[in-house]
């Protein structure tokens, strides 16, 4: 079947009757990768975010378990943002601790991808990552985008596109995804009828508003609900935000935003048979233990769909705070998302 017909085809099974489209699970992101990357070694494009650290303390320990399929950070590409400086002002610190690890600094991203197999973007500013994005796509290197995976909801679309155009795998997502006993949620609760999450919600004005760091209590909402949600209103005031999405299946999730007071990331799932506190953040670990299997396998844990729908989500609920916290539906990003491929 030509492009064009899998589009037609692509969007007629998605409109689900009544309910709205689901990028999740459609056959446009269903590649399948075969293979293994060529060898073990990982690359970093951006120093400028703990992750980098974090990421390449844990794969480079002499005693590194099995579950990280023996990856080894062995070269890195300093540069981050150009101009926000809580992510410019780290990047000479974290260049001195990453090379304590016996990585290797090279001076371009171009020179980076001649030394790796596999990339972790850890670029703390979303902006260049399209850019950074392509030359990994065109030099075929399965990678790990760190959120956000762009500045705006255009970009985020343009990178899966760009991910499936050159056939390469890609995976995003926040440490956020993987709380303490997540796995458990269903055994406790039986079938989640609903949630409340939240996070630390600064706002980054070169960001979508909830890009930059609402994406980490959105994530584990949509962990705990799937997708399908059909339409989003964001309550907001100076120091909160509160996003009430309904999904198609009339079950309503919620996010809280905070920009004051004490903070922190947890939530709450309710269900069928029960009613479940999240377990709270548990590291970095989870989530690099995901990403070393998605290198291994080229397949993401989260599919190219949901991610997409998650930042439909953010930004319908960043419409509603400008409208004054009218309801908006969450199907014409998702419109915008299908007609791009």
């Amino acid at each position: 079947m030509n492009n064009m017909g899998t589009r037609r085809k692509f969007i007629k099974t998605t409109l689900v009757s009544g309910a709205g489209i689901s990028l999740a699970g459609s056959g446009v992101f269903a590649n399948k990768y075969e293979g293994k990357p060529e060898g073990k070694k990982v690359g970093i494009i951006g120093l400028d975010t703990s992750h980098s650290i974090a990421f390449t303390k844990a794969l480079n320990d002499k005693d590194a378990g099995t579950e990280f399929f023996g990856y080894k950070v062995v070269a890195a590409y300093p540069k981050g943002s150009e101009d926000i400086e809580s992510s410019v002002s780290r990047v000479p610190s974290y260049t001195e601790k990453v090379k304590g690890h016996g990585v290797e600094i090279v001076s371009s991203v171009d020179e980076l991808l001649g030394k790796v197999d596999v990339v972790l973007l850890e670029t703390n500013d979303g902006r260049p990552h399209l850019g950074q994005a392509m030359k990994v796509f065109k030099a075929g290197k399965r990678v790990f985008i760190d959120k956000p995976v762009a500045a705006t909801f255009d970009d985020v679309i343009a990178v899966y596109k760009a991910a499936k155009e050159f056939d390469v795998p890609m995976f995003s997502s926040s440490a956020l995804r993987y709380f303490k006993g997540f796995g458990e949620i269903e055994e406790k609760v039986g079938k989640v009828t609903g949630a409340e999450t939240y996070s630390p919600c600064a706002v980054e004005k070169n960001h979508s508003h909830f890009f930059w760091y609402g994406i980490h209590g959105v994530e584990p909402l949509f962990a705990l609900m799937g997708t399908g949600c059909k339409s989003v209103v964001c309550f907001s005031e100076k120091d909160t935000d509160v996003v009430v999405g309904t999904w198609a299946d009339k079950r309503i999730g919620t996010f809280r935003g905070i920009r004051s007071g004490k903070t922190g990331y947890g939530g709450m799932a309710f269900g069928e048979k029960g009613v479940s506190c999240l377990g709270g953040y548990d590291g970095y670990d989870p989530l690099l233990k995901e990403i070393m299997k998605f290198f291994e396998t080229g397949i993401a844990p989260v599919s190219p769909g949901e991610t997409l729908e998650i930042y439909a989500f953010m930004e319908a609920a960043a419409e509603s705070k400008r409208k004054g916290g009218i309801s908006v539906n969450i199907d014409p990003y998702l419109k915008k998302a299908t007609l791009a491929f």
